[in-house]
């Protein structure tokens, strides 16, 4: 049995959308990740299995590991033609946002979006939506926005129709966004759903493989130097921390994706609570910062804090305009807020 998660009335203007709306363009943020990547591919075969017109446009392009997905050929990403993607937007009868929760993620597109004349659709699991969305279909406790595609397909009436290019994204969505089901997911519902996705068609192992084994020998010897040079431990703050300099990135010949899954690997270690990823991205000129954290430590709350990031109690990130070494200062200084034992510490900090 299907859990329905959104009321009636919840989809209701969506579902009035679909009566008359033809030209969907679907949007997500910056740096896509599987759960972009897989909720907008996923919703926009949907959509077109309706006989809609429906593109996925992204700010920038997709990593290498996602491009095997169904559709991803044909996603448009702003970068390579900003006047053709304002267009896009402008054309649009509604514009679905998927996986961001604040228009500024979408970065260049932004402008656009907020001239748009269209229905603003937000379908996400980021907490604290803003506004700019005509319909906001928020839950943070979903493992993804992925697994929110899938229940809303179920609430329009078409699960029987989910084809296996639908069931393939929504589950890379949701591995990616969970770690392969290892973090955001222990509860039965979500296992559900993965045996519905099965039901399919979906082949786990494979998608697994395509994921997270499918690195160059670049990547490989990349993450070696990451665990022996760069991975910093504060052991009295059960803290973790690895940056790495754009000199370094082009040591390795880094190509987009190939840091994806650093900024979990310290917390394999014994006692480390929350760990940090800091990238520096000479083309944007910022730093770009991921946290992550284990059980009740909620990294959203060290990320909003100290660097005006969020996002999930055990997944967060955000961005920093200034150099690497100022953002590691504003880390340290963030640490330094604690005292005593490690883990009582950073309970005391965050968990009220």
């Amino acid at each position: 049995m299907i859990e329905n998660v959104f009321s009636g009335s919840d989809v209701s203007e969506f579902r009035f959308w679909m009566g008359w709306a033809d030209r969907y363009v679907i949007l997500t943020h910056m740096g896509p990740d599987g759960d972009a990547i897989g909720s907008s591919l996923a919703l926009c075969h949907y959509l077109r299995s309706k006989g809609k017109q429906a593109v996925v446009l992204v700010p920038d392009s997709a990593p290498d590991f996602l491009k095997w997905l169904p559709g991803a050929d044909e996603i448009k990403a702003y970068s390579d033609n900003p006047a053709a993607s304002d267009e896009m937007v402008s054309k649009a009868d509604v514009l679905c946002c998927l996986d961001f929760n604040v228009v500024s993620r979408i970065g260049n597109i932004a402008s656009a979006f907020l001239y748009s004349k269209a229905k603003k659709f937000l379908l996400d699991h980021h907490p604290f939506p803003g506004s700019y969305f005509d319909v906001i279909l928020s839950h943070p406790e979903a493992s993804s926005t992925s697994e929110l595609v899938f229940h809303l397909i179920c609430a329009l009436g078409d699960f029987r129709s989910m084809d296996l290019n639908m069931a393939e994204c929504i589950y890379t969505g949701i591995m990616t966004d969970t770690g392969a089901l290892s973090y955001n997911s222990n509860y039965s519902s979500l296992f559900n759903i993965v045996s519905h996705l099965l039901d399919k068609g979906v082949d786990k192992d494979d998608i697994y493989r395509r994921v997270y084994n499918n690195y160059s020998e670049d990547r490989l010897r990349l993450q070696g130097f990451v665990l022996c040079e760069k991975m910093q431990v504060f052991r009295d703050k059960s803290t973790s921390l690895i940056t790495l300099t754009d000199e370094e990135l082009r040591r390795f010949n880094y190509k987009k994706g190939d840091t994806e899954g650093f900024v979990n690997m310290p917390l394999q270690i014994n006692g480390v609570l929350m760990s940090a990823f800091f990238r520096e991205d000479k083309e944007q000129g910022i730093i770009k910062l991921s946290f992550r954290s284990v059980g009740d430590v909620p990294c959203n709350r060290f990320s909003s804090e100290f660097f005006h990031g969020g996002g999930h109690i055990n997944a967060a990130g955000g961005e920093f305009n200034g150099t690497l070494s100022e953002a590691v200062d504003c880390f340290l200084k963030g640490l330094d807020v604690w005292s005593g034992s490690s883990e009582e510490c950073i309970r005391r900090l965050f968990v009220k």
